[in-house]
């Protein structure tokens, strides 16, 4: 990102850079795209000093270093072909900083203003952590913010930069292949229980849930000669099929436990990350076969709702409208 600190300041009209852009020798689509992000930028830039777009004159921004860093990340970006971009929520600093315009304070107004609708939060670092470079790329080409979607990695990249501060001051780029939607298959394991207290079954459930499985289900049946019973079942990997096994039989009362392959058809598994009044509530999603499923994470919205002394239901509609209203494509 571009800091507000750095030299070189050259004015430049929006004009200006579109003329230096169309005479780079990047692909149609690169340029495209860095046009697109000073388009971002301007109009923030026009709303911070209410002025038209035609009369913005780009400042940092406009240094032919920031062009060269916009346009960077586009090529980039285009030669990995990413099909889908996500990222973490923003953290902007804290305090003010000194840029063209003076002391502002962070983010500066620009920077907010590229900022909506992107979950972002502030914190003790005092310093500019997001300028509007970096706020309109992470605009223009993050299709989700949140937490690292489920994928196998492939590569990762990270830049470091100049300033020290008490955190990290870096940014990681991480490529890979996210799980798709489809068939796979899945183990169950299964066993009938009869002489068990709830308590104990209770405890075997969490502590097969710690040891990986998938997921732990009791059921009550009827056994023979009308003896009540439960029925536990056990998904997990098959991969893990024996230890989980090894682990019923260690942790319950039977005697035996039923192992079968099944198939299952999935969606694929992502989480992003919204912003309510009551906090940052996850959202879990899963898409596939042309459906879209997603709920708020039980355990944010309960949080929330202890933390801001109102009913869970509250928090739960709070976060569904505002994962509905941020799923609309941003302008």
């Amino acid at each position: 990102e571009h800091s507000h600190e750095h030299g070189h300041h050259h004015h430049a009209a929006p004009a200006d850079i579109d003329r230096i852009l169309d005479h780079l020798p990047v692909p149609e689509a690169v340029r495209e795209n860095a046009k697109a992000v000073y388009r971002r930028i301007a109009d923030a830039e026009a709303a911070a000093h209410g002025v038209p777009v035609t009369e913005i004159h780009f400042h940092e921004v406009g240094a032919l270093d920031a062009v060269a860093d916009v346009t960077g990340v586009c090529l980039a970006l285009h030669l990995l072909g990413a099909e889908r971009i996500t990222a973490s929520p923003v953290h902007v600093g804290s305090g003010q900083v000194r840029c063209a315009h003076g002391i502002m304070p962070v983010p500066a107004p620009a920077t907010a203003h590229l900022l909506r609708g992107v979950p972002c939060y502030g914190g003790e670092i005092r310093g500019e952590l997001c300028t509007p470079t970096g706020a309109a790329l992470l605009a223009h080409f993050a299709a989700s913010f949140g937490p690292q979607p489920l994928m196998t990695l492939e590569a990762t990249g990270v830049g470091v930069g100049r300033k020290e501060f008490p955190a990290a001051n870096c940014v990681r780029a991480l490529l890979g292949e996210s799980g798709q939607a489809g068939r796979e298959e899945i183990t169950e394991l299964v066993c009938h229980i009869d002489d068990s207290t709830a308590e104990a079954l209770a405890y075997a459930c969490e502590t097969l849930m710690a040891q990986g499985a998938l997921d732990v289900t009791t059921a009550p049946i009827v056994m023979k000669k009308g003896r009540a019973a439960a029925a536990l079942t056990v998904l997990c990997r098959p991969a893990d099929e024996e230890r989980l096994a090894r682990a019923v039989l260690r942790e319950t009362s039977t005697l035996g436990v039923r192992a079968r392959r099944c198939a299952r058809y999935v969606l694929t598994p992502s989480c992003r990350t919204v912003e309510t009044a009551f906090g940052p509530i996850a959202m879990k999603r899963g898409e596939g076969f042309g459906i879209c499923k997603e709920k708020p994470e039980y355990g944010d919205a309960a949080a929330a709702a202890r933390r801001c002394g109102v009913p869970f239901q509250t928090v739960w509609e709070a976060a569904v409208k505002a994962a509905a209203e941020q799923e609309a494509p941003r302008g």
